[in-house]
C-alpha cells in the first residue's frame, strides 16, 4: 500500500462525488473499444408483438394449439410390447390455416436408422464401462421402432402420411383454419426397451428372482408436435437429449393389463370398482379422511403379489384435464402408500408405486419429499393444481410427466445404502438416502416447469430443468440443515465455470457440452445468485411468482422470463443475462492494489514534520550502510561546506508559516474545516480477469478488530469492464479486505480475493517406494503356494 499527499482541490472534488474512480473504456490493440457488458438486450431479444408484449407477459391476442386425447392402450406382459389407438382431437387456435398436421414417433429413437442411433460419437475406449457395451451390443438386436398401422379420420377414411424418423406428417384434404378442430385416428404398436440394458426415459426393468417385470411407459403414443407463434411447427428430430414440446389438452386413457398388475398413472382413476379389492379402495376412502401417510397395498401384500399370474386381464381408466402429457407404471410388484394433502383447497393425492426391493427408503421418503416439494414449489410459483402426484421406483433414474414421475435410487439388497456426513464426501450421486430425495423433490417439481410453465424442451432445456433445480435447491435446504444440495450453491459451479469446454446456456438442447451443468447447474446458480446477491430474495421472489402465474398453462419463451423478471423487479438486469446465459464468462474479480491518500493540510508545522519522519523511516541502502563509516572529505576540509550543507528543505521557516495564513485567509469557514478532516482515502484497484461482470463484495476488517460488509453494485464495471476503483472513506486505519467473503459470486480464484494476500496453502504425503519382485521372485512364490495348496 502506499501513500499520497492529496492537494485541496483533490480532496473537494472526491467529496462532492463520493464515487467511483473508472478508468475510461479501453482501446484495444486493434484499435476497436472493449466490449460492453452493459449493452441492452434489446438487439439479441425479439421484437415484442400482439402475442408476447414488452413487460414479458403473454400478450393481448396471445394463443395457443389444443390436442385432447382418447386412448385404448394394451400392455403385453409377455411379449414387452405396446399396442394402441387413439383418437385426437386437435383445434386451431392459430390465426393461420393448417394443410398439414406434424405427429411426434419418439419411440422412433429405438428404431435402426434414427438419427439419435446414426449420430451417436464414438465412445472413450480409453475407459469403457461393461454398461456401455452391453448397451451398444443390445441395440445390434433391438429394434423399438414404433410401427404405424392405422391413419384415418373420424368418418374411417385413411388420412396420407409421410413418416419422418421420429416425426410424422399428415396431409389434411382441406386446410385447418383458425378456430376449427379436426379429429382424427392413429393405431400403433411397439417394443419396450429393457431400460437396465438401453437406458432410457421410459422402459422396463425385469427381476430373475420372482420372473416380473416393472413397466414405466412414457413417450409411448404419437404425439401432437407444437405449433407456436415463435417457431410455427416444433418438429426437431428428437435425438436423445432435447426433450419434449407438446400441447395441453384433456386425456381419456384406458389401460389393459394383466388382472395381478396395479397401475399408476397420470390423472384420476375412473374405475376403482373394476380395478381395486374392497380393502384398497377402503384404505383409499380412509386415506382421504385422514390426511397421514398409510399403505394402500403392504409391503407383505406386494410380495404376495409377486408370484401371482393371472390369465384375465383388467383395464385401468384414467382421466386427466389441461395436462401436456400421458404417462403410467405397471407391476404387480408394487407397494402403494398415498397421503391426502391440502393445497389452499386442492385436496391431493399425494402417493408412492415401489417393490419391496427399493425398502426401507422408499416407505419413509418418497411421499414426504412428494408433499414437501408441493409445499415449498407452491408458495414461490402458484397453488398445484392438479388432484395427483406420484412418485414411482422403477428403472428409469428420474423422469417427470404431469401428475407422475419415475425414480430411481434403492438401498442396496441387503436393505443396507450409502450415506456419509456432509464435507465427509463430495460425491452426491454415492448419497442414496439425499439422492432419494433430491430426486423425488427434482420430477415431482418438473409438475410446475415445463408440465404446467410449459416451456420448449426441445429448443431451451434450461427452461425447465434450471429453473426447476434452482427450485429443487431451496426446496432442499427447507429439508434439513447443511442438506448436500448438488447444484444451486455458488461454490459448485465454479470448477466447470473455469473449464474450457463449455457453451454459452443459450444454446441449443442438441448443441450442449457438459449438459448437466450448462442445462442444469449454472441457470440454477445463476437464478440462486439473482435471489441472493443481485435482486435481494423480496425483490426476487415477487418478480418470479409473477413469471409463473404469467406463464401458467402457456409457453414462454426465454425472452419472456428475461422481460418479466425485469418487469416485475424494476431492476435493469440485461448485464446479468448477458453474461450469465449469452456468454461463457466466468467470475474471477482480483484485488490488485489498495492505496491510502492522505490529506495535505499544507499546515507546515503539521507536514513538515511528517516528511521527516517518512524520510527518516526510509530503509538504509546497502551501499550506505557500509560507506557510514568511511572518512569523509568534507569533515578533513571544513572550508568545503556551504550554505546547503546545513540546509533541510523540511525544516519550518517563518516563509512556510506567513503562506499558509494567507491561503487560510483566502478560504470559506467549511473550506477551511474540511483541511482538519481526519478521514483516510483508500482506493480499492480491483481487476476483472474472468470477464464476467458482477458485484464486488468486500469484507473490510478495521485497525481496532472491527469489520464491516460493503456490496458494490455490478455497475461499477459499467464504464471499463477489466479495471474498476471503489473510493473507501473511513476514519478508522483498515487492516485488511476479503472479496466475495461468503462464496456467493462463483469467483474462481479465491487466492487473488485478499489484500493484503494471504499464503496459498497446500498439502503433500509422504510415500515409501518399493522395490519391485523379479520374475524370479514370483515364479518361486507361485511354486511355494501350489506346494502349500497339494492335499496331504
Amino acid at each position: 500500500m502506499s501513500s499520497i499527499p492529496w492537494s485541496r482541490r483533490m480532496l473537494a472534488s472526491l467529496v462532492a462525488s463520493l464515487a467511483v474512480v473508472a478508468f475510461l473504456p479501453r482501446v484495444l490493440a486493434g484499435g476497436g473499444i472493449e466490449e460492453d457488458k452493459f449493452r441492452q438486450l434489446e438487439e439479441i431479444l425479439p421484437t415484442p408483438n400482439v402475442y408476447r408484449s414488452a413487460s414479458g407477459a403473454p400478450g393481448s391476442s396471445y394463443w395457443q394449439q389444443r390436442a385432447d386425447y382418447a386412448m385404448r392402450v394394451e400392455l403385453d406382459d409377455a411379449a414387452q410390447r405396446i399396442l394402441g389407438s387413439e383418437r385426437i382431437t386437435y383445434t386451431n387456435n392459430a390465426p393461420d390455416a393448417l394443410r398439414y398436421l406434424w405427429i411426434q414417433l419418439d419411440a422412433n429413437l429405438f428404431a435402426s436408422d434414427a438419427d439419435g442411433a446414426l449420430a451417436q460419437v464414438a465412445p472413450d475406449f480409453t475407459k469403457f464401462p461393461y454398461r456401455t457395451l452391453g448397451r451398444l451390443l443390445a441395440l445390434q438386436e433391438f429394434d423399438g421402432g414404433i410401427e404405424i398401422t392405422r391413419v384415418a379420420a373420424a368418418d374411417g377414411a385413411d388420412l396420407r402420411h409421410t413418416i419422418v424418423k421420429t416425426m410424422m406428417r399428415i396431409d389434411l384434404d382441406a386446410p385447418l383454419r383458425h378456430g376449427e378442430s379436426i379429429v382424427f385416428e392413429i393405431d400403433w404398436n411397439y417394443s419396450v426397451n429393457d431400460a437396465k440394458t438401453i437406458r432410457a426415459r421410459t422402459g422396463y426393468e425385469y427381476f430373475e428372482k420372482d420372473d416380473n417385470y416393472i413397466y414405466e411407459i412414457a413417450q409411448f403414443y404419437p404425439r401432437m408436435a407444437s405449433y407456436t407463434d415463435v417457431n410455427g411447427w416444433q418438429h426437431k428430430q428428437f435425438i436423445g437429449r432435447g426433450e419434449f414440446t407438446l400441447e395441453l389438452g384433456d386425456y381419456e386413457v384406458e389401460i389393459t393389463v394383466p388382472a395381478d398388475h396395479v397401475v399408476a398413472a397420470t390423472g384420476v382413476l375412473q374405475n376403482p370398482d373394476a380395478v381395486l379389492t374392497a380393502v384398497q379402495r377402503q384404505r383409499l376412502r380412509e386415506v382421504e379422511t385422514a390426511g397421514t401417510l398409510q399403505f394402500i397395498i403392504t409391503p407383505e401384500e406386494a410380495l404376495a403379489n409377486e408370484s401371482s399370474r393371472a390369465r384375465e386381464k383388467k383395464t385401468w381408466v384414467f382421466h386427466a384435464e389441461n395436462v401436456r402429457d400421458f404417462a403410467f407404471a405397471s407391476s404387480r410388484k408394487f407397494i402403494w402408500d398415498a397421503q391426502r394433502h391440502d393445497m389452499e383447497g386442492n385436496r391431493v393425492l399425494a402417493m408412492s408405486f415401489y417393490p419391496n426391493e427399493a425398502e426401507p427408503l422408499w416407505s419413509r421418503y418418497s411421499t414426504p419429499a412428494v408433499v414437501h416439494t408441493l409445499n415449498v414449489y407452491s408458495r414461490y410459483t402458484f397453488p398445484y393444481p392438479y388432484p395427483v402426484a406420484i412418485s414411482v421406483n422403477g428403472p428409469v433414474g428420474g423422469m417427470e410427466y404431469p401428475m407422475i414421475c419415475f425414480n430411481g435410487p434403492r438401498a442396496e439388497p441387503d436393505g443396507t445404502y450409502f450415506d456419509v456426513p456432509v464435507g465427509e464426501d463430495r460425491h452426491f450421486w454415492n448419497r442414496t438416502k439425499y439422492g432419494l430425495i433430491s430426486v423425488v423433490i427434482h420430477e415431482v417439481g418438473h409438475n410446475y416447469f415445463p408440465m404446467i410453465v410449459n416451456s420448449d424442451e426441445r429448443q431451451w432445456t434450461w427452461m425447465d430443468e434450471g429453473i426447476n433445480s434452482f427450485l429443487q435447491f431451496l426446496a432442499e435446504q427447507e429439508w434439513e440443515e447443511d442438506y448436500p444440495s448438488r447444484r444451486g450453491e455458488p461454490k459448485n459451479i465454479v470448477e466447470y465455470m473455469r473449464s474450457d469446454d463449455q457453451v454459452p446456456i443459450m444454446t441449443n438442447s442438441e448443441s450442449l457440452l457438459q449438459f448437466g451443468n450448462n442445462a442444469y447447474g449454472k441457470p440454477a446458480t445463476a437464478l440462486n445468485i439473482l435471489r441472493e446477491s443481485i435482486l435481494g430474495r423480496e425483490l426476487f421472489d415477487f418478480a418470479f411468482k409473477e413469471y409463473a402465474r404469467r406463464w401458467r398453462f402457456k409457453r414462454p419463451m426465454p425472452a419472456d422470463l428475461f422481460r418479466t423478471m425485469e418487469d416485475a423487479s424494476g431492476v435493469d438486469l440485461d448485464w446479468f443475462w448477458r453474461g450469465w446465459f449469452y456468454t461463457t464468462d466466468h467470475c474471477d474479480i482480483s484485488i490488485e492494489n489498495v492505496r491510502l491518500y492522505s490529506l495535505d493540510t499544507h499546515d507546515p508545522d503539521i507536514e513538515k514534520p511528517r516528511l521527516k519522519e517518512e524520510r527518516e523511516a526510509e530503509p538504509v541502502t546497502l551501499s550506505q550502510s557500509r560507506f557510514e563509516s568511511a572518512p569523509k572529505l568534507v569533515e578533513q576540509i571544513p572550508e568545503l561546506k556551504d550554505f546547503y550543507n546545513s540546509y533541510d528543505e523540511l525544516d519550518v521557516t517563518p516563509q512556510d508559516r506567513e503562506e499558509f495564513t494567507k491561503l487560510l485567509e483566502s478560504l470559506e469557514d467549511h473550506e477551511e474545516e474540511m483541511l482538519g478532516t481526519d478521514y483516510k482515502f483508500y482506493v480499492v484497484e480491483l481487476a476483472n480477469i474472468g470477464g464476467l461482470v458482477m458485484p464486488a463484495i468486500l469484507d473490510i476488517t478495521y485497525g481496532d478488530g472491527s469489520s464491516e460488509e460493503l456490496r458494490v453494485p455490478a455497475e461499477i464495471w459499467r464504464r471499463d469492464p477489466a479495471r474498476a476503483s471503489k473510493l473507501l472513506l473511513t476514519q478508522r486505519e483498515i487492516r485488511s479486505i476479503a472479496l466475495d467473503p461468503h462464496l456467493e459470486t462463483a469467483d474462481v480464484n479465491l487466492d487473488n480475493n485478499h489484500w493484503p494476500r494471504k499464503p496459498i496453502k497446500s498439502r503433500f504425503q509422504l510415500f515409501k517406494e518399493q522395490k519391485p519382485k523379479n520374475p524370479m521372485q514370483k515364479a518361486q512364490e507361485a511354486n511355494d503356494d501350489k506346494v502349500t495348496q497339494r492335499p496331504e
